[in-house]
C-alpha cells in the first residue's frame, strides 16, 4: 500500500487497542492514447542538460511549450524511453518562476505496448496560439554501465551512458539542443549524430529540428569516471521521539560499491603508494548531519570505528567517515550510525493542543547517493493518540509496530514506511499530527518512584523482621 495521508485512532486506556488505518491510495491508471497525448501541443524549443559527473544521470532543461489547437490544456506529458524507465529514481518539474508543479505517473496504452508517462498539472491553461516554459529534473541511478566491467587496481574506471539523441516525448519537436556533461577530458568514444561538437568537458548535440514523436536515435558516451561508485544497499533508519526535549536518531546502512570490480588481488603496499586523488576506490566519504547533532557513534559488528572526524558548522555538522578498508568495485561494508537532537526545531504544538512532528525521512548519507531500499521506523511517545500521517512523496507503509523501552508498560505506536530507488532529492520531512496528554510526562518518573517506594518498603520490612529459628541467650551481668 501506498499513502500520503494516514490517520491513525489509538485510544489509551488499561490496554494498546488495534487502530485503523485510512490509507489515500495512489495507482497508476491506463488510459487510451488518443485521449491522452493531445495534438495540438508541441515542443518550440527543448534544451536539455545531462550531467555525467557522478555515478548518477542526472538530466535538466527547459520546454517551451505551444498550443497550437483551438482550446486551452492545462497538462503536458512527460516521457521516458522504456529502456531507462527502469532507472528513473526522481522527476520534478517547475513553471518558469520555479514554482512546484505536480505530477503523477499515468500509463499510456498505444497500439503495440503501454508506456509509463509522467502527466504534468501546469499553473495555467495555455490558451490557443499561446507558450508556456516548464523546467525539469530528472535523476537516473545505475543508468551508466562500467566498461569493462573488471579492472585492476591501478586501472581508471571507464563507463558507458546509452541514451537518445532526440529528446524522447509524445509531442513533436521543432527545436532541441541537448549538452552532456563528463568528468573527465579523457573519452574513448561517442556518438555522433552532426551536427556535434566536443570541449573539454562537455559534448554539444544539436540543434536539431523537426523532430516527429516518439523519436529514438541512439546515444552512446564512452569515458573516464572514477567518482566513487557507492549505492546503499539497505537502509535502515529508527527515529525515537521523546518529550523530554531529545529525539534519538540510528541508521544501520549496508553499501556496497558498485562501479568495475577489482581484478586480481589487492596489494595493500601499492595502494599506499598510490597518492592519485583520481582513484576508483573509495577511502572516505563525507556525512552531513543537522547542525544540533550531538553524542555521535560510529561503529560495526567489530565494535567502535575510531577512523572518522567530525567538524561542526552554522548550519550542519559534518562527519567524515572512513571504513576500515577500502571499497573497490564489487567490494562491501555495513555499519551503525548514531547521534541524538534536541526536539525543539522539529517538534511543535498547534493552538489545537495537537502536536506536529517534522522530520526527514530519509538524511544525507554520502554525496550523489544511491539508496536501493529504505526502512524508517518513527517510534512516537507512549500515549499517543489519533495520529496523522503525511509523506512527502509515495512510500509504502508496512504495518505499525509497538515498541517497548525503559519502563514502559503500555508501549509507543512505531509508523515503518519504506521506499525503493532513492537519491538526494527524496530527502523531504514527513509530516506527523497526534494528540498527546501532557500528564503522560509524568509517567516515568511516577514508575520511577514507585519503584523506589517499594524496594525501600521491602528493605525496611527485611530489616526489622527477625526470620531466627532460636532466640540468643544473653548473659545476666552479675
Amino acid at each position: 500500500m501506498f499513502f500520503e495521508e494516514v490517520q491513525i485512532k489509538c485510544p489509551w486506556k488499561n490496554s494498546l487497542k488495534m487502530w485503523k488505518l485510512v490509507v489515500i491510495l495512489s495507482f497508476m491508471s491506463a488510459v487510451n492514447a488518443a485521449e491522452n497525448i493531445n495534438p495540438s501541443l508541441i515542443n518550440r524549443n527543448v534544451e536539455r542538460t545531462v550531467d555525467l559527473h557522478s555515478q548518477l544521470v542526472k538530466i535538466s532543461g527547459s520546454i517551451t511549450i505551444e498550443n497550437t489547437g483551438k482550446q486551452g490544456v492545462g497538462s503536458y506529458l512527460l516521457g521516458f524511453e522504456k529502456d531507462l524507465q527502469g532507472f528513473v529514481s526522481f522527476v520534478g518539474v517547475q513553471d518558469s518562476q520555479k514554482n512546484p508543479l505536480k505530477t503523477s505517473p499515468v500509463t499510456v496504452a498505444g497500439r503495440d505496448s503501454t508506456e509509463i508517462f509522467y502527466n504534468v498539472q501546469l499553473r495555467q491553461n495555455v490558451e490557443s496560439g499561446k507558450t508556456t516554459t516548464i523546467l525539469f529534473e530528472i535523476v537516473l541511478s545505475k543508468a551508466l554501465t562500467p566498461y569493462p566491467s573488471s579492472i585492476t587496481q591501478k586501472d581508471k574506471q571507464l563507463v558507458r551512458y546509452f541514451g537518445n539523441h532526440y529528446f524522447y516525448s509524445p509531442y513533436a519537436t521543432r527545436n532541441q539542443k541537448t549538452e552532456i556533461l563528463i568528468s573527465s577530458r579523457s573519452v574513448e568514444n561517442y556518438s555522433k549524430l552532426k551536427p556535434v561538437s566536443q570541449t573539454d568537458s562537455s559534448i554539444i548535440y544539436g540543434p536539431y529540428e523537426n523532430i516527429g514523436a516518439l523519436s529514438i536515435d541512439p546515444l552512446t558516451v564512452h569515458y573516464e569516471n572514477n567518482a566513487p561508485f557507492l549505492t546503499v544497499s539497505k537502509l535502515e533508519r529508527t527515529i525515537e521521539v521523546s518529550h523530554w526535549g531529545n529525539i534519538a536518531v540510528e541508521e544501520s546502512l549496508e553499501i556496497k560499491h558498485t562501479g568495475a570490480k577489482l581484478k586480481g588481488s589487492f596489494s595493500r603496499y601499492d595502494y599506499q603508494r598510490d597518492t592519485s586523488a583520481n582513484h576508483h576506490s573509495v577511502r572516505s566519504y563525507r556525512t552531513v548531519l543537522p547542525p544540533l547533532a550531538h553524542s555521535i557513534y560510529y561503529r560495526d559488528m567489530n565494535g567502535n570505528i575510531s577512523t572518522s572526524t567530525v567538524k561542526s558548522h552554522k548550519e550542519y555538522v559534518e562527519l567524515e567517515l572512513k571504513p576500515r578498508f577500502p571499497l573497490f568495485g564489487g567490494w562491501q561494508t555495513s555499519y551503525i550510525l548514531g547521534y541524538s537532537i534536541p526536539s525543539y526545531p522539529y517538534l511543535f504544538k498547534k493552538p489545537s493542543g495537537e502536536f506536529v512532528l517534522k522530520v526527514r525521512l530519509l538524511d544525507h548519507v554520502f554525496d550523489d547517493m544511491a539508496v536501493d531500499e529504505l526502512e524508517t521506523h518513527l517510534v512516537l511517545p507512549v500515549g499517543v493518540s489519533d495520529v496523522k500521517i503525511k509523506a512527502p512523496y509515495e512510500v509504502q507503509h508496512l504495518h505499525d509496530g509497538v515498541a517497548y523501552k525503559y519502563l514502559d508498560y503500555l508501549g509507543r505506536i512505531v509508523i515503518r514506511a519504506k521506499k525503493y530507488n532513492l537519491v538526494e532529492q527524496h530527502i523531504q520531512d514527513i509530516e506527523i499530527t497526534y494528540t498527546w496528554k501532557t500528564h503522560m510526562l509524568l509517567h516515568e518518573p511516577v514508575l520511577v518512584s514507585l519503584a523506589l517506594f517499594v524496594i525501600f518498603l521491602a528493605v525496611i520490612i527485611y530489616v526489622r523482621l527477625d526470620f531466627s529459628i532460636a532466640r540468643q541467650e544473653h548473659s545476666k551481668k552479675e
